[in-house]
């Protein structure tokens, strides 16, 4: 039996090609995604690996955890601490370390790097052991900086040039006066550091005669272990906490891989899909070879073989292709993972250097994924061909399905079907993450069953393009007859088509909808005609809002200020704003009371008015995060959204009991409306600062829309995959197909059917059988885009469901090219049978 099973696999090499590709390619896609996010992550381990070893033992400041009516606060590293930290036993050095953002900007006056990555920081002494100097001297003073050698390189930056830099607002010009080597991961990952001389870097991050952290060195022979525990001894525990520098490795290896975990998992769900959308092809493969080799089977029962065997048979056969597929994978795997690595430094993301890491888990599970995907596809067709009898083999009794296989499986269908819908529609009444997990069941359960009754539904569904396929004649009814001849293989190829276009279609919905709710949300809740922003994020300086008032044209601003206060035994964040002048930069819906922002009147959103049972006219006390307390009075309480919600107070009321104020955004509004001119000139009052966004409701649009755009575009690639094995799928069914009816085919070109007729009947199947898949899909992707976007509702107050007609035209049509193309060798193929021959073909 064995060798029977090598000789079917010899004996069908052609009619297996196809399987071998579609299980290749989800084996590729597995093992490059597992090689590259290996191999990324190792790099950027090993280079932060390389940044603590100056670090023996971090000393850090500890954060006190909120109590009562206190609002937590971090200790402060003071210049005793450091003191004190040198002078342990075992330490032989320690240095004070400041940080904080600080973007460059490259001499077109562009910002240097991705925002959260630019940070800036503090030169220790003549010689800091942390930061090898390339060129040039150390810095003294704010107009003197020194620039991380990458960031010189990819800029054109050399010593003496000057570099226009931001922190936290402000902007400076200083002198470059050295260019410094660095294993900051930070930096390798694209981003830039900037080093000041440590007095000038406490002053501009706000951190005067403070540290951030302090780094000591341990002597020659003293372990990591032993001076933590002499500075444990030596500072105070209530006041910093201390880490080892092997520690800060692990922890930092553990985020990069948490990081990167998101990455893997997502690029192997599409892997997954892949495999998914493969197993069907794999399944109609052996369906119809073990078809095609019935009564072969059927004389190897009657000579002795018993039911295992020949089952066993056929999974050798699946087994030799799983593992021709699953090696030739791997090596396109290791491929794929190298280009992908190539395509991020193309694409302008920096990447450390490193060798390619192919784990034996990743040889393992491309095997694996190979082999078992292969063996359980060619299960089901190996075992159904043992049932039948031999005799009724021979005599091809055996080819109709029954009544009762057919009612039990649209009954099935029906059931799944039935369950999923009604999960997925419980799902929506539930709120935010609470449905997530249960409309993922349903959404499965639904695709199941519609997989199940897809025989079925291929009936009525073809039947509709009978007036359209009238039209080509004989081609087109032999077409819809073939179609509907083998419902299962027919549901098989086209469900291939239909996972892919389901996932394109709901992302696609679930998006527009979602950039539409975004858009209304800003155009409804903001009167301001621009909102200014750090580009990474973090808060602005209150100089920002001070500049922006001064500009002539502009009417009214206000500050976005967060900060933490105690209510009630909870923490809770406060927005700070302009109380004068937030009613002209905002249009919040009142529920109830009135929008009034002045001393102890405040305005609270209906989410955390109903947490704590507030209404208008309610009083509560605060405690704010310097220890005072006060009473406040809720004047209104308004419908919140994703862009402004909390509780809303004047500055003038929360500025006094914050340390170091900072904003998040600033609104403004102008006399003359948004224009370029006017935002040229808010861009100017600001020194043209190339880490601050000045954005109008257009511009927050766009943001939002090339947000979506590039996921969109990522999925679609991605999803390119499935869609590439579909095709696949259609080939090698009417490749099979024509092979099948070569007999048919012969005797419909002895009564007069022409090559070009034939040529038509194999491409107008392909077709019907492609468009059904994208009806199907484009159907269900509306369902869940539907139905996913309800569940979003509950969060985002302006969601409305938007239906992208035009997107779903053209995926109809790329149904259709699908077909089209599929069909173009199977149709090549059987106009040139040799009819007499085919005629002659069992």
């Amino acid at each position: 039996m064995f060798r029977t099973a090598l000789r079917n696999v010899l004996a069908h090499k052609a009619r297996l090609l196809m399987t071998v590709l579609a299980v290749m390619l989800g084996v590729a896609f597995v093992s490059g995604t597992l090689v590259f996010t290996n191999t990324i992550s190792e790099a950027y381990q090993k280079s932060s690996a390389k940044g603590f070893g100056q670090v023996d033992v971090a000393v850090e400041a500890e954060l006190q955890e909120d109590r009562g009516d206190t609002v937590g606060k971090r200790a402060e590293l003071t210049q005793a601490l450091l003191d004190e930290s040198a002078k342990v036993p075992g330490a032989a050095s320690a240095i004070g370390v400041v940080n904080g953002f600080t973007a460059i900007a490259d001499k077109d006056g562009k910002l240097i790097g991705g925002g959260f990555q630019s940070q800036g920081g503090n030169y220790w002494g003549a010689k800091d052991p942390r930061y090898p100097l390339v060129s040039g001297r150390t810095p003294r003073g704010e107009g003197e900086v020194l620039i991380d050698s990458e960031t010189a390189q990819r800029a054109g930056y050399e010593v003496g040039d000057t570099v226009r830099i931001s922190v936290d607002g402000p902007v400076l010009d200083p002198k470059i006066t050295g260019v410094f080597t660095t294993d900051d991961g930070n930096v390798a990952a694209g981003g830039s550091l900037a080093l000041f001389d440590t007095a000038t870097a406490q002053r501009l991050f706000g951190k005067a005669g403070t540290y951030d952290q302090i780094d000591v060195k341990a002597k020659a022979g003293v372990s990591q272990t032993a001076l933590e525990a002499e500075l444990d001894k030596a500072l105070p525990k209530d006041t910093v906490e201390t880490t080892t520098g092997q520690e800060l490795a692990d922890s930092q290896a553990e985020a990069i891989s948490a990081s990167m975990s998101g990455l893997k998992q997502g690029l192997l769900v599409f892997a997954g899909i892949a495999l998914f959308v493969g197993t069907f092809i794999i399944a109609n493969t052996f369906t119809m070879l073990v078809a095609q080799r019935t009564k072969e089977l059927a004389l190897l029962r009657a000579v002795g073989a018993s039911r295992r065997q020949v089952t066993r048979s056929v999974l050798i056969e699946a087994f030799v292709v799983g593992v021709v597929a699953a090696v030739t994978g791997l090596a396109v795997g290791v491929g794929i993972g190298a280009g992908l690595r190539s395509l991020m430094g193309s694409l302008g993301a920096t990447v450390p250097d490193g060798p390619l890491v192919i784990t034996p888990g990743t040889v393992l599970a491309a095997l694996a994924v190979g082999v078992l995907v292969t063996m359980l596809a060619a299960w089901l067709p190996g075992r159904r061909a043992a049932k039948i009898p031999p005799v009724a083999a021979m005599s091809s009794l055996h080819a109709a399905a029954t009544t009762k296989s057919l009612v039990l499986r649209n009954t099935l269908g029906a059931l799944f079907s039935a369950v999923g819908i009604a999960v997925v529609l419980a799902a929506t009444t539930m709120s935010g993450s609470d449905g997530q997990a249960p409309m993922g069941i349903g959404a499965v359960l639904l695709i199941i069953g519609v997989f199940i009754l897809t025989p079925l539904l291929s009936r009525p569904l073809i039947a509709a393009a009978a007036p359209v396929l009238r039209v080509f004649g004989v081609s087109g009814k032999l077409a819809r007859q073939n179609s509907v001849r083998n419902p299962r293989r027919t549901a098989a190829t086209a469900s291939a088509l239909m996972i892919g276009l389901t996932l394109i279609t709901g992302m696609t919905v679930m998006a527009g909808s979602v950039q539409k709710a975004i858009d209304k949300m800003a155009s409804s809740a903001i009167r301001a005609d621009y909102v200014v922003s750090m580009a990474n994020g973090n808060e602005l300086s209150p100089d920002v809002e001070r500049k922006l008032g001064q500009v002539d044209g502009v009417t009214a601003t206000s500050p976005l200020r967060n900060a933490p206060s105690r209510i009630d035994g909870e923490t809770e964040y406060l927005t700070g704003v302009t109380g004068g002048t937030i009613t002209e930069l905002t249009d919040l819906k009142v529920d109830s009371g009135a929008f009034t922002v002045a001393g102890p009147r405040v305005v609270v959103d209906d989410t955390t008015a109903a947490s704590h049972g507030w209404q208008a006219g309610s009083r509560f006390t605060v405690s704010y995060e310097d220890g005072e307390k006060q009473q406040l009075t809720v004047a209104g309480v308004y419908e919140g959204n994703e862009m402004i919600h909390g509780i809303i107070l004047d500055n003038a009321v929360l500025s006094p009991h914050q340390t170091d104020p900072a904003d998040m955004q600033v609104m403004v509004k102008t006399a003359d409306g948004a224009s370029s001119a006017t935002k040229d000139e808010l861009e100017k009052a600001l020194g043209s600062n190339p880490a601050i966004r000045v954005q109008d409701k257009k511009d927050l649009s766009d943001e939002i829309a090339q947000m979506f755009t590039l996921m969109l575009n990522m999925l679609y690639g991605l999803l390119a995959m499935a869609v590439l094995v579909a095709v696949l799928g259609v080939i090698n069914t009417l490749a099979m197909s024509v092979f099948e009816r070569s007999q048919e085919i012969g005797m419909l070109r002895a009564i007069g059917l022409d090559r070009k007729g034939i040529k038509r009947m194999v491409r107008l199947e392909s077709l019907v059988i492609s468009l059904f898949g994208g009806v199907l899909g484009i159907g269900l992707g509306v369902f869940f885009g539907w139905a996913a976007g309800e569940l979003l509702g509950t969060s985002l107050p302006t969601y409305e469901l938007v239906l992208p007609w035009a997107r779903m035209a053209v995926f109809l049509l790329l149904a259709a090219a699908v077909g089209v193309l599929a069909a173009l060798w199977p149709a090549r193929r059987a106009a040139r049978l040799n009819m007499l021959s085919a005629i002659k073909a069992e």
